[in-house]
């Protein structure tokens, strides 16, 4: 329930960004707030009228004494029914003629006693939280790895890509094609790569999902001996190492994937050799503004897209009509994020509203 002071607060910003020249609809969707709600809380100001809800608290008239919620506790925290859950207490006590409450009742008498957890043997799910936002600022920074099948002519048997890409330069740093999944062979690559990128201890960070070549004790072994850090995705969720499974859909969605399995390793890695030439130096990324990851993993980028920039003014100056606004931006993508932190509507504070209602203005 908003207080009549912040309703007030509210109303005199949106107030003032109109009278600056902002829409009232774009300042109302700048704070997430309803202009139908706006309007409102007009009425109720003009009325003085704080909130019309009634803060009345009901008591049911069938809620549990204090007795009863006592005994409900000790009945489930008995010996003999301490580890069973309300369903199968409840059954238990009708067959002793015994009824104390409803399975819901016990359920939420527990749950207001934190006392709701796991009541068996078997481990407690572990609360996951969202992995630590990253970004890049030049390459050899942060890598994002995966390994992906590729189907063989044995039904149920497969190769394995392991694929290694710079997140900033969306270059494929290293890559190679096995016969089975191991964490000493993505050790193996990983040692390549630092070899050839000269990469430093403490210099690169190494993003992951939760598989067993991932995370096993080899694998991180590797990475602790070249000093790269580790950082992994939350269980089941692909959207945190977005990076890779982008480019496993590019690479298994061209025109020029096979459409037949692979007769054996060698004819497997031929095939991603040549994708992996024409991904680094023929494709232009649309990420990093058309040009080829190779390019711009060089730092080559930077001279290309200020040709392009100049080229599109010196177009525009010599036949002005053809542009009714400004040129196309080739300006190159200076910071690239990986599981950047969301900004809510609870984290805003009235100075930053006050701030986007100006910018609107």
């Amino acid at each position: 329930m908003t207080s009549l002071s912040e309703r007030n607060m509210v109303i005199a910003l949106v107030n003032d960004a109109v009278v600056a020249g902002a829409r009232q609809e774009r300042a109302c969707q700048l704070i997430d707030l309803s202009e139908r709600t706006l309007q409102r809380w007009k009425n109720d100001q003009a009325s003085e009228i704080a909130d019309r809800r009634t803060e009345r608290v009901q008591t049911p008239r069938n809620q549990l004494s204090p007795l009863e919620r006592q005994q409900v506790l000790a009945i489930a925290n008995s010996a003999e029914f301490g580890h069973l859950p309300p369903s199968q207490i409840v059954p238990r006590l009708a067959d002793q003629g015994i009824y104390v409450a409803s399975e819901s009742t016990f359920y939420r008498v527990l749950k207001a006693e934190n006392m709701l957890q796991y009541r068996g043997a078997e481990k407690p799910r572990k609360p996951r939280s969202k992995p630590r936002a990253l970004q890049a600022t030049r390459p050899n920074q942060l890598f994002s790895w995966d390994i992906t099948y590729l189907p063989t002519e044995v039904k149920g048997v497969y190769f394995y890509l392991y694929m290694f890409l710079d997140i900033f330069s969306r270059k494929v740093v290293g890559w190679q094609v096995f016969e089975n999944e191991s964490s000493a062979l993505a050790g193996e690559v990983m040692k390549d790569i630092c070899a050839r990128e000269n990469i430093r201890p403490n210099q690169v960070i190494l993003h992951s999902d939760n598989g067993s070549p991932m995370k096993g004790a080899t694998m991180l072994a590797t990475l602790q001996m070249l000093g790269v850090i580790p950082s992994f995705s939350r269980p089941a969720v692909s959207n945190d190492n977005p990076y890779a499974e982008s480019f496993f859909k590019t690479m298994k969605y061209r025109p020029a994937y096979p459409n037949h399995p692979f007769k054996d390793l060698l004819a497997a890695r031929a095939w991603v050799t040549t994708f992996m030439h024409w991904y680094n130096e023929e494709h232009r990324h649309s990420a990093i503004q058309f040009v080829t990851p190779a390019q711009r993993h060089a730092g080559l980028d930077v001279e290309l897209l200020g040709r392009r920039e100049e080229l599109y003014a010196a177009s525009k100056a010599k036949n002005p009509n053809r542009w009714s606004g400004a040129t196309r931006n080739w300006t190159r993508t200076a910071i690239v994020h990986l599981n950047p932190d969301n900004i809510t509507k609870e984290s805003f504070n009235q100075t930053e509203v006050y701030q986007e209602l100006k910018m609107a203005a």
